[in-house]
């Protein structure tokens, strides 16, 4: 724990519980979201997708929080914030997890596909004509790209990349020249899939499948004439992969940072996948050969990568065992006969996604791109994907002349190569592209347009809690806001040359901006109702967000209830605030709503009295967020829109007693339920219904 968090915790009246365990709580946050792929009502080919979700969840927490655990351990280390308890911890309960994952698979998910005439076929369940088949296409399309590796003193073990496929073989008999090296790698190229359809002809009426890894066990031997294959095993290895570059030390950071990219596949190694029946001596092998203790062996019975069980959904093509699909309606306060630029003269307009379409945020900016009265276009960009609409519609407006300026995040974890990529493209085509401050990333999401009116310019916004990235726009729940307010837009402009020039900010009238003020902001904004709280005016507060791990706001959070602030927190992921604690956090509420969308929208509300705010921010309530981002919040004014935002991304999450968790005094969260003989909704079925139309649009 920090000194800083130290003297806040102290300067309660009386100390406060411990904070939760932050990797504990994300390891949580996962169950839960395994517990949907253990759902019989949820769709089979859904419940395969959260449990590829997991572990790609799984994958990304070994790749950036595992690495001071295992140093710890094996430094020995007894005191501090990674130790070997902490290692052995977590250990326990990734081992608990992913035998909870694999029972599942094995045992309730392949069973039911089954059911459905779906199978994956192992080598030994296939008849004749279907191992003739995997021969073929062994022959023809993996053996080419397959070179083993014998190891001896001049073929030492090859590099292996980060979650790539790869067997190690032990060999009988003699190599070609007469010795006894007895160890092989088999490195498996990404470019092959990992699962593959069988034909109609081998298959029937059934949908047949067989893994890539099981098409290789099988013709192993093919790979080494003349010797026998003793044992062998599929393994795989995730490495530490959070790239850290010292930016004060480079001259170009897109150049750094590419070079970084190539360095990601070859970190320090954290664990070790191997199939259930690996003998001893290859783990111990692997073991040593990657510097892992035991407890980072990993043994499943089944293929040592679930997330690459993604291509059987595609590969099998059966919408019934899919979620019925939904599209959301075209945002209901957009006229679409009418400019958008028009409308915002009249009042800001809210977009709930994907509840209603991200097509609004789409056609605010083709707008403004077509329209010959705008100058200037700038936008940050966070995460928006490999291909874009909203990217072509930047292209175009450089196209026709338009100042278009980009702050582009290029550290934006595991979308770097995308982010570079993109960067390139618009500087080659005369876009200004900016890589926002040394130091900090860029999170906050906005778009500000400067247009021609008369003898005057005036400026348009949309601000955002998510990303520009149309298709996670309709994955993700996030709240959009276009605006014509001029404070709102001035501050927008303010933050973009700050962004530029580096120059120091003025004072921004309605965003309260990190690493600057947002923290301290939310704070005062806290103890504020705590001092009224005190004074015996009912106050409460209800914040939505991802995670909330930072101190300062925790123990802030923790002192207001104390003093009888009523506060309910909707935070999806990890959260380190212990709630419930018997005369201490008795006024805090915390729970967690999981559901078919991935909760992402930020929205901080405050009630003294009669009175009420709400901020919108792209920050949750993270030490990174806070001190480490440019991030932003801004304030609904309109009381119309700050009501329907508490009635859809507050009031109803809070009733759900389908989706959502209650994290009890021990830690613990137990789901909710619905009261007997009452059919209940969750909170993202309702809002579906609300705005939802079916696939035609109509």
């Amino acid at each position: 724990m920090s000194s800083s968090a130290d003297s806040t915790k102290s300067s309660a009246s009386s100390p406060l519980p411990d904070l939760l365990d932050r990797d504990s709580s994300i390891l949580s946050f996962n169950e839960r979201v395994l517990s949907w792929a253990e759902r019989e009502d949820v769709p089979l080919l859904e419940r395969l997708r959260y449990l590829c979700i997991v572990s790609s969840n799984l994958d990304e927490f070994f790749e950036v929080r595992a690495e001071p655990h295992l140093i710890a351990n094996q430094g020995g280390d007894r005191k501090g914030l990674y130790t070997v308890k902490t290692f052995e911890r977590l250990s326990t309960t990734l081992h608990t997890l992913v035998d909870r994952q694999y029972t599942l698979y094995n045992e309730q998910l392949l069973p039911a596909f089954e059911k459905q005439h779906i199978k994956i076929v192992s080598h030994g369940e296939r008849n004749v004509a279907q191992r003739a088949w995997v021969r073929q296409y062994f022959n023809r399309e993996v053996k080419p790209l397959l070179i083993p590796v014998g190891l001896d003193p001049s073929h030492p073990f090859p590099q292996v990349a980060n979650k790539s496929l790869n067997f190690i073989v032990r060999l009988g008999g003699l190599d070609a020249f007469g010795r006894s090296n007895e160890i092989a790698i088999v490195k498996v190229p990404r470019v092959l899939p990992r699962m593959i359809r069988m034909p109609a002809k081998e298959s029937g009426s059934a949908i047949l499948l067989v893994s890539l890894s099981s098409v290789i066990r099988a013709h192993l031997a093919d790979l080494f004439v003349g010797r026998s294959v003793e044992q062998f095993s599929q393994f795989r290895v995730t490495r530490h992969s959070d790239l850290a570059v010292d930016e004060e030390d480079v001259k170009n950071l897109r150049t750094a940072l590419r070079q970084g990219l190539v360095h990601r596949h070859y970190g320090q190694a954290v664990r070790v996948e191997v199939s259930a029946g690996c003998s001893d001596y290859l783990a111990n092998m692997l073991l040593e050969q990657f510097e892992l203790p035991q407890k980072s062996l990993f043994r499943v019975p089944g293929p040592v990568n679930l997330v690459r069980l993604t291509q059987m959904i595609d590969l099998v093509d059966r919408q019934d065992l899919c979620f019925a699909p939904y599209r959301g309606s075209y945002p209901r306060q957009i006229n679409s006969g009418q400019s958008i630029f028009e409308q915002l003269k009249g009042g800001d307009i809210t977009i709930h996604q994907p509840f209603e379409s991200f097509d609004g945020v789409l056609d605010f900016l083709r707008e403004a791109v077509h329209d010959p009265n705008v100058l200037a276009i700038k936008q940050t960009i966070y995460r928006t994907g490999p291909d874009s609409e909203l990217m072509d519609l930047l292209r175009e407006a450089v196209r026709r002349g338009k100042e278009v300026t980009v702050v582009v995040e290029l550290k934006a974890r595991f979308d770097e190569e995308a982010n570079i990529n993109w960067a390139e493209m618009l500087e080659s085509i005369g876009a200004q592209v900016l890589y926002g401050v040394v130091g900090l990333k860029t999170h906050a999401k906005m778009m500000l347009i400067t247009r021609r009116e008369g003898r005057a310019l005036k400026r348009y916004g949309h601000l955002s809690t998510g990303n520009y990235n149309p298709r996670t726009a309709k994955l993700y729940t996030d709240i959009s806001q276009l605006t014509a307010d001029i404070a709102l837009t001035t501050d927008m402009e303010h933050v973009f040359v700050h962004l530029a020039s580096q120059s120091k900010l003025p004072p921004l009238k309605k965003i309260w901006l990190a690493p600057f003020y947002l923290q301290r902001n939310l704070i005062a904004k806290v103890d504020s109702l705590a001092k009224a709280a005190a004074q015996g005016e009912a106050c409460r507060i209800i914040v939505k967000m991802n995670a909330l791990t930072d101190e300062e706001l925790i123990y802030s959070l923790m002192r207001a209830g104390k003093q009888g602030v009523q506060i309910d927190l909707i935070v999806r992921g990890a959260c380190m605030l212990p709630a419930q604690v018997l005369g201490q956090t008795d006024n805090i509420r915390v729970r967690s709503v999981i559901g078919r969308f991935l909760e992402h929208s930020r929205v901080f509300y405050f009630q003294q009295g009669d009175k009420d705010d709400m901020y919108l921010s792209s920050a949750d309530w993270m030490n990174r967020n806070m001190v480490r981002r440019v991030e932003t919040a801004w304030p609904v004014t309109d009381s119309v829109q700050r009501q329907r935002l508490v009635d859809e991304c507050l009031t109803v999450y809070l009733q759900d007693q389908v989706d959502a968790w209650e994290l009890g005094a021990n830690g613990v969260y137990l789901r909710s339920k619905a009261p007997p003989r009452k059919k209940a909704e969750g909170a993202q079925a309702k809002l579906m219904a609300r705005y939802g139309r079916n696939i035609q649009g109509k």
